[in-house]
């Protein structure tokens, strides 16, 4: 795996993201379970959030991808998905050099969705991502857990579960937009 890590004096953190993982952990597990949104009302009260990403590699086995949030930008490096698990290692980036990858690099087209964050009880949270562009249409809502054995709770938004179909990877919107797919 290549790390990274940026010399960007605006950066106040230049090495691993650690999303509630110490600074010296060296293998990041992401377990995520993702969900349909059904209708609007989950979005009363809450703010969102404009994410720009692209992929480097899009390939199942690891994904790169490039990823500006307001003025932070990120690479992430995900391995295959087994279940609702997966390694993923996150560094942040300069934004100015995520940009131009994004603009230069990326695969296209660049994934825009507007992400809403909302409390989900025991200390989770419900990341509700709604989507711009070729992908218009499309709300997903994510959940990472501690473990896959995690209970939560499940809001009357809340539709069906795609947590183990492809087509929703972000990665497969890219080669797949959602305003293409036979409903």
């Amino acid at each position: 795996i290549f790390l990274f890590a940026t010399e960007d004096p605006q950066c106040s953190y230049p090495n691993l993201v650690t999303h509630g993982h110490s600074k010296e952990t060296k293998v990041a597990k992401e377990i995520e379970r993702k969900f349909l949104v059904i209708g609007d009302e989950w979005k009363k009260g809450a703010v969102g959030t404009l994410y720009r990403q692209g992929y480097l590699n899009s390939a199942k086995e690891r994904t790169v991808r490039i990823r500006t949030i307001d003025d932070k930008a990120f690479l992430t490096i995900k391995g295959l998905t087994v279940s609702c698990t997966r390694l993923e290692f996150e560094y942040l980036i300069s934004h100015a050099d995520c940009v131009k990858m994004l603009d230069d690099l990326a695969e296209k087209p660049i994934i825009e969705k507007t992400r809403y964050k909302i409390p989900a009880g025991n200390g989770l949270t419900w990341e509700i991502d709604e989507f711009h562009g070729v992908n218009e249409g499309l709300v997903v809502a994510e959940i990472e857990l501690p473990s896959e054995e995690t209970p939560f709770e499940k809001p009357a938004w809340l539709g069906e579960e795609v947590s183990s179909d492809p087509r929703y990877f972000n990665s497969n919107l890219v080669a797949h937009p959602f305003t293409t797919w036979d409903k």
